[in-house]
């Protein structure tokens, strides 16, 4: 795989493109203003940087990343994404995405929706609940104490094998939540959600999750 899409170009989706982009692979990065807002950026990725649309992007990347607000993930193109491992950033934010039943009354997940969605690809968690500012700094070798663990969720193997391996090239462990209905356990307002924490760390955070139902 050496071509990655991103959906999204804010503070996640464009600290990603730089990762990978500093790790070997090329990237196709979108966002919903059209491809000629993303000049500057592109100029600071460099040749290995394309931007473009979000369906070209989801078509172009061996695998794709949605970095967008949740509210926008109805408009994330389904067709071209079929067959693919997409990995899902999202976290619910009501007061940016305004109210949705499903979440706020804990029957489903963000990263479910995002699945529903998606019939036909392979939904996985992933850099949900890390600033997008240490995305980049906090990593460190494999092996190296205290290292700083990340957590992924799918409801497919494939898909949690290849974000495992993305997080060991950008310097963290990864611990295995489960399934998608399991993801909610670093999300917001959640013990390992935006905590700096190693394997044994995490994997007690998510012991400690409550399911919260909006008040």
């Amino acid at each position: 795989m050496t071509r990655i899409g991103i959906i999204g170009a804010g503070n996640i989706g464009g600290t990603l493109a730089r990762g990978l982009i500093e790790r070997g692979y090329d990237v196709t990065i979108s966002n919903s203003r059209g491809p000629e807002t993303l000049g500057a950026l592109i100029g600071e990725l460099g040749p290995r940087a394309t931007a473009s649309t979000p369906e070209v992007a989801a078509a172009a990347g061996d695998f794709v990343i949605v970095t967008l607000p949740l509210k926008a993930y109805p408009s994330i193109p389904v067709a071209p994404l079929a067959g693919k491992i997409v990995l899902d950033t999202n976290n619910y934010y009501w007061e940016r995405d305004g109210r949705i039943p499903e979440l706020d009354g804990a029957r489903t997940t963000t990263s479910a929706l995002i699945q529903a969605h998606l019939p036909e690809s392979r939904v996985a968690k992933a850099f949900n609940h890390i600033g997008w500012g240490d995305i980049l700094t906090d990593g460190s070798a494999a092996g190296s104490p205290n290292r700083r663990a990340l957590a992924t969720a799918s409801d497919f193997d494939d898909a949690i094998e290849l974000v495992t391996a993305l997080y060991d090239e950008f310097g963290f462990d990864t611990v295995n939540v489960g399934p998608l209905s399991e993801s909610w356990r670093v999300e917001r307002d959640q013990p390992a959600y935006v905590a700096r924490q190693n394997r044994e760390e995490l994997e007690a955070n998510l012991d400690r999750a409550e399911r919260l139902l909006a008040a």
